[in-house]
């Protein structure tokens, strides 16, 4: 693992209850590269991921997404 941390936002389409998020936070979670997931019950379309961008990309987390069954969109900072 390289010294590189990146953060990202995605913002999720569909509305999902508190279970369905934290299944997505453990997916999340299972990528190399990943270092934290967090999802909120009071912003429950954010969800923001710390990750080494040089093992895993943002457009990475779009297709986990999309493998779901759930589309997002990247939020830049």
């Amino acid at each position: 693992m390289s010294n590189y941390i990146s953060d990202i936002t995605l913002h999720i389409n569909e509305n999902t209850n508190h279970d369905e998020r934290e299944d997505l936070r453990d997916t999340l979670l299972e990528m190399d590269g990943v270092m934290a997931a967090d999802c909120h019950d009071e912003r429950p379309h954010l969800i923001v991921i710390a990750y080494d961008p040089e093992l895993v990309s943002s457009h990475d987390f779009l297709s986990t997404m999309n493998n779901t069954g759930m589309h997002a969109q990247l939020i830049g900072l």
